[in-house]
């Protein structure tokens, strides 16, 4: 079992807490196109991390700011 610190995760998101967010969204994607389960015996959490701290998902994911109250 591979094993991702926060100083992993929070290179490639704004910190560790949105890193896991992002990763768990994504593992939610792969779920949905059912492509991942075809292909590995690896879990989807552990295929959405290994992508965060890869920088794979840099360019598919950003911080958008939250808008106050208009």
């Amino acid at each position: 079992m591979q094993v991702f610190t926060p100083s992993e995760v929070s290179k490639h998101a704004a910190n560790k807490y949105l890193g896991v967010l992002v990763a768990a969204k994504y593992a939610r994607v792969l779920n949905e196109n059912q492509l991942f389960r075809e292909r590995g015996n690896k879990k989807l959490t552990t295929k959405a991390l290994e992508d965060l701290a890869s920088g794979a998902l840099d360019e598919k994911y950003r911080v958008v700011p939250r808008r106050r109250g208009e």
